[in-house]
């Protein structure tokens, strides 16, 4: 007797997984890019790094972390405080492919100096594809790469730290940083009643012999496995910055004790906690007094890194719609044959092409400040003002993209639900956009004429652009109104594309044309597609992006 078979039917005109690619050579807009701000040279090297980071292993690893979120082990069997956070050996597998291929040390000498010959640029492109994978992991690999800025204030600490730090191993053994063959460092900055207001810190530090015992709190502790923290605290001078191993110096367990993990929104691989300081051992990073000075040298480097994991993550989206559309019969058409589909995804290809050109713009300022006054007056203006208008805009983008996949891009099974739920983090992250807008008003009021250095430049660079000119002359007029705070989102947004329009004419002049009429000559719609751009300039848009 034959047996029935409840096969219904068979699977087809669906797109086929977006992995097993070269995420570097695949994309056209980031080699360019990289090649116009100084990073050619490492062309090869970013594209094992692309064709490694693409993999359906990798992917694969970026699933699983998700899937298996860290969990808090307080204590042993015995009942002894350990305040441990555990994970999937995934997220362990990212971590520690990131650390071989230095995405969390390779701007720096052994010696804690800026490596400089595009290491920046050469960094952010590992990062912009990793983040395209898993984001979540990123995070300590952020504070760990930013930590050095800050812990240069403390020559002492860092010759003892730039070891281990230096190395291209990953070590997550629960154990004394000083023993390991590799270490990553977190920070602690935020309090329950101040959040970006440290000043009203309440968390106290007193003098130990050579070190500092801490007592107090943090609201957000980001990635409490780290090895070391870079914390906030008042001490007799004032609020001052702190180095706080998770090891005492006589090998016990510091009293750092971690009182729950968040149950975030995204972020799900990475752990981020609320924390006591019963006394912790920590020492002195900069003058007492001087902590937000102290801590600004970290934070400048992590904006930079929300901006380019958001590049990223619209980036995958992109990439992702438009590997689906070429798949997808709808009305006897690809639907990336269909005109209204080609209008979305095009217009969604020029922002992240001239998003990609301005961080690779700034990444090249990181590389050339410390030996060039006016691409340090350009990190400084346009590192907030970059970090406002890309984070910002990476959500809205990455609805459109699941958008483009239907209904299979609102389910878990695949990634851009994942990266929709991960977008929102870099614009809350290391200042939200108003305190963004804030420190661009005060770059402004502190350093005028290197501001207005920076417009001229970007004027220069922007000439004959479509809405060039009477962008430069509204942001003038704007930053100078003495109410120019009430206005300072729109004043901030308006600088950051007319810095995107005049990096993506250093990179591709047609596409900075595109970008200047859609979006300085005229107020781009809220809606991606709604712009009119030519059959040619659409296909060459679309090619560039994914070939």
């Amino acid at each position: 007797m034959t047996q029935p078979t409840f096969a219904t039917h068979e699977v087809f005109n669906q797109s086929p997984p977006f992995e097993d690619v070269d995420l570097f050579a695949v994309d056209r807009p980031l080699v360019e890019a990289v090649r116009a701000n100084g990073g050619a040279a490492a062309e090869r090297e970013l594209s094992e790094f692309g064709r490694h980071w693409g993999s359906a292993a990798m992917a694969d690893r970026g699933r699983l972390a998700n899937e298996n979120t860290p969990k808090l082990r307080s204590f042993d069997a015995k009942g002894n405080r350990r305040d441990q956070v555990e994970f999937h050996p995934a997220y362990h597998e990212l971590m520690a492919h990131g650390a071989h291929a230095g995405v969390h040390n390779s701007t720096w000498t052994a010696d804690g100096k800026p490596a400089g010959d595009g290491a920046e640029v050469i960094r952010a492109a590992k990062f912009y594809m990793a983040a395209q994978i898993e984001t979540g992991h990123l995070c300590p690999i952020t504070m760990t790469r930013a930590s050095v800025g800050a812990l240069a204030m403390q020559p002492d600490l860092l010759a003892r730290v730039m070891p281990v730090l230096s190395t291209k191993s990953y070590d997550p053994s629960f154990a004394p940083w000083w023993g390991k063959r590799g270490m990553t460092l977190g920070m602690g900055m935020t309090e329950k009643q101040g959040g970006t207001d440290v000043r009203a810190n309440m968390t106290r530090a007193v003098r130990d012999g050579d070190g500092y015992r801490i007592t107090g709190h943090k609201w957000f502790m980001s990635a409490p496995m780290c090895d070391a923290f870079l914390v906030l605290a008042q001490a007799e001078g004032g609020l001052t910055c702190f180095f706080m191993p998770r090891f005492a110096p006589d090998g016990s367990v510091n009293t750092i004790q971690f009182q729950r993990l968040k149950d975030k929104l995204g972020n799900r691989s990475n752990a981020s906690s609320e924390v006591e300081f019963v006394g912790a051992y920590a020492e002195r990073v900069g003058e007492e007094g001087k902590g937000i000075r102290t801590i600004i040298q970290m934070v400048q480097l992590t904006r930079q890194d929300c901006a380019i994991a958001s590049v990223g993550l619209m980036r995958s989206g992109l990439a992702h719609a438009l590997h689906h559309a070429r798949h997808r019969s709808v009305f006897q058409k690809h639907l990336a044959d269909q005109p209204l589909m080609q209008a979305v995804l095009s217009d969604m290809a020029l922002h992240v092409e001239a998003s990609t050109a301005l961080v690779m713009r700034l990444c090249c300022a990181f590389d050339r400040t410390p030996h060039d006054a006016a691409e340090a007056a350009y990190m400084r203006l346009l590192t907030p003002a970059i970090k406002y208008w890309i984070c910002k805009s990476a959500p809205p983008f990455l609805f459109e993209a699941m958008e483009c996949l239907g209904g299979n891009g609102y389910v878990e099974d695949g990634i851009l639900a994942r990266h929709y739920r991960e977008s929102p983090v870099n614009a809350i992250w290391e200042g939200s956009g108003n305190v963004m807008c804030l420190d661009v008003l005060r770059a402004l009021s502190r350093e005028g004429e290197a501001a207005m250095a920076v417009l001229q430049a970007l004027a220069a660079e922007s000439k004959g652009l479509p809405g060039a000119g009477e962008a430069v002359s509204f942001i003038g007029k704007t930053f100078l109104r003495a109410d120019g705070e009430r206005v300072a989102r729109l004043a901030v947004e308006k600088l950051a594309l007319l810095a995107a329009a005049a990096a993506l004419n250093g990179v591709s002049p047609r596409q900075a044309e595109l970008f200047a009429a859609t979006r300085l000559a005229t107020n781009h719609a809220g809606m991606y597609g709604a712009v009119e751009l030519d059959s040619a300039d659409v296909r060459a848009l679309l090619e560039r992006a994914l070939p």
